[in-house]
């Protein structure tokens, strides 16, 4: 009887969870009905509060909620770089704003190409007079090529500013694949194609280093020209030549040295910065809080100036992260989905189409499902442009062989036109313990493949001639687009990456410019007249649960929203590199143990900003409910 007792108490446990859980989704529900679309009545004179943050992306991630349910880390946020840039130029145009305000504190990052695109509105927003302040307790790179484009930048004295420019170590597990007897089988084509380097080696090859040193070189010379444009008066050959001296002189003190070396103008706390805001655009009349100001927030200004949508439509495919097979997405390009996105707009009588890419690359089956799809569309008689965001690599530039014409901005990374599959064996390992394989066969592929056993020789070579199969293919589709020679094609391919500057030298893209420079021109092919079109995104429909989410997650007021890995002091910077390499070392095992199909995807491409930032940060939804229905 005890243990029935104990039985029927498990039970009825379990009932009353349940129940607990389904209760608490209905109310999820209705308080999404009630409260989940707040008009533009939250538009308010004053500034636009740009408080980023989290990470510039080309198309933010959804929201899975059960995953957002049990996840013991916090979410990252993810602003899409269409908005940013959308918000500000409204800004720029609107009298209810008076200034733009940065707040960086949490700002995780973006591609060199994003973060250009967000500086040259602040540009456009101060050309209409509107002055741009920005702040934070301590700038990396990326927040400090935004703060460049600011009037006014300030850090708080208790941060500072360091530069350390593009490029740093990768991880390599050839010793240690060897010491656990681990047979990481390599397929490849392509000299340059170092995506598989880290299974197979100790260190960089050299043909891997050379690539990677003209790559970087391009994109660090890139990023000066673009700071020195927009702060001409900073010392960054200093900073950057001589970092520890230029410290010492300021006795370590890395805010006073920031302000001496023309970085930042002015050092305060974040209430002093606010006073400063206030005095231009007015004090908060809903909060007497120090340091408060009259502010419009990201999320409610967008709400209250939607995109145009006047005229004819010219379709804008997004296809951002890694290229996956399936129904994935959005922020991963999931094959089937943006093949079904492309078909369904087949109905829509789209002028024109513009296909943006910001991927590395991924699956060939689903890069080629997106191909046939775009095909589809220039066989409707439309034209087809591509832009290039940061990186439109590997399987990224297998999508882009369909355009009329190619855009990249020359801090672009793209090429890495080359093949290849890792299939990890078992066979050493399972020997070292007393684990052995036997059998009959009646073909020599008979239990094929064995990952215990290993695989004779008749499997590689049918693995490794595939590999090379589909590299022709490869260079095949970029011969006919580009209209190159097969053999040119493959002298700058091999899996080579290349800046966009270069790739426009070499063939491999048109035109400098960006998604308005491609809209323009597919316009002007159509032969619509400014005015007479608009872009229409497709698949930008949110699930109707994703902005209560959002308003839990990433809640503009309160603690509930705000992210425990600020950008801080050096010290600081140094735990979020260690972050990103533990996260690195997860992604790599996962790619080597999913032992995934035939990949066209540029593992030498810089990483991610989103990937970089999503090592594991404290704080789950349900850690975040009750501060957030507490307030």
């Amino acid at each position: 009887m005890a243990f029935a007792g104990k039985v029927w108490k498990l039970l009825v446990g379990i009932k009353d969870g349940l129940s607990l859980l389904f209760l608490l989704l209905f109310f999820f529900i209705l308080f999404a009905i009630l409260t989940a679309r707040p008009g533009p009545a939250q538009i308010r004179d004053g500034a636009l509060l740009l408080e980023l943050n989290g990470v510039i992306v080309e198309e933010a991630s959804a929201i899975d909620p059960i995953q957002a349910l049990l996840s013991r880390s916090a979410l990252t946020r993810e602003y899409d770089v269409q908005d940013v840039v959308h918000a500000i130029d409204q800004a720029a145009t609107d009298d209810r704003i008076k200034a733009i305000v940065l707040d960086m504190t949490e700002f995780l990052g973006g591609g060199q190409v994003h973060l250009q695109d967000i500086g040259e509105a602040l540009d456009r927003a101060r050309k209409a007079d509107k002055p741009v302040l920005a702040y934070a307790v301590g700038y990396a790179d990326d927040a400090m090529m935004l703060a460049a484009h600011a009037s006014e930048v300030w850090v708080d004295p208790q941060g500072g500013a360091v530069v350390t420019g593009p490029g740093g170590n990768r991880l390599y597990y050839g010793a240690l694949l060897d010491r656990f007897n681990i047979n990481a089988r390599i397929y490849k084509v392509g000299t340059y194609k170092s995506a598989v380097e880290p299974y197979e080696r100790s260190s960089m090859s050299p043909e891997a280093r050379e690539n990677a040193e003209a790559l970087y070189g391009a994109l660090w010379e890139e990023w000066q020209a673009q700071f020195a444009k927009a702060r001409p008066a900073a010392d960054l050959a200093r900073v950057t030549r001589s970092p520890a001296q230029w410290v010492e002189a300021s006795n370590g003190d890395l805010a006073e040295a920031a302000l001496a070396a023309g970085l930042v103008d002015r050092l305060g706390s974040r209430t002093e910065f606010g006073a400063r805001v206030a005095d231009i655009v007015g004090p908060d009349g809903f909060d007497a809080t120090p340091g408060t100001f009259a502010h419009t927030r990201l999320d409610a200004w967008l709400r209250g100036n939607p995109r145009d949508s006047d005229g004819t439509a010219i379709g804008v495919v997004t296809i951002a992260g890694e290229i996956v097979d399936g129904e994935a997405g959005p922020g991963t390009a999931g094959g089937d989905r943006i093949a079904a996105l492309l078909d369904e707009a087949l109905a829509q009588d789209l002028a024109g189409l513009v296909v943006r890419v910001d991927s590395p690359g991924g699956s060939v089956l689903a890069s080629e499902a997106i191909r046939d799809a775009v095909l589809r569309h220039k066989a409707s008689g439309i034209p087809v442009a591509v832009s290039m965001a940061n990186v439109a690599a590997s399987g990224g530039y297998w999508v882009s062989t369909p355009a009329d014409r190619i855009f990249a901005e020359p801090e672009t990374i793209t090429g890495s036109i080359g093949i290849f599959a890792v299939i990890p064996t078992f066979e050493n390992l399972a020997a070292k313990y007393g684990v052995n394989s036997d059998g009959v066969r009646t073909t020599p592929l008979s239990g094929q493949p064995d990952l215990i056993a290993g695989f004779p020789p008749e499997v590689d070579a049918i693995l490794q001639a595939s590999i090379e199969d589909g590299y022709r293919d490869f260079l095949t589709l970029v011969s006919a687009s580009r209209k190159l020679p097969v053999e040119r094609v493959d002298a700058i391919s091999q899996g080579r990456v290349w800046d966009g500057g270069t790739a426009r030298q070499i063939g491999l893209v048109d035109q400098y410019g960006g998604l308005d420079e491609a809209l323009a021109w597919v316009a002007a092919k159509a032969k619509l007249e400014d005015g007479d079109w608009h872009a229409r995104f497709l698949g930008g429909d949110e699930p109707v649960y994703d902005n209560l989410l959002r308003n839990i997650l990433f809640s503009d007021d309160g603690e509930a929203g705000r992210q425990p890995n600020s950008n801080g002091d050096f010290f600081a910077l140094v735990a979020k590199r260690q972050q990103a390499m533990l996260g690195q070392v997860e992604n790599d095992l996962e790619r080597l143990l999913s032992m995934r199909g035939m990949q066209a995807y540029c593992l030498g491409c810089p990483a991610e900003p989103r990937r970089l930032a999503a090592a594991a940060t404290p704080g789950s939804l349900l850690a975040r409910l009750e501060a957030f229905f507490g307030h």
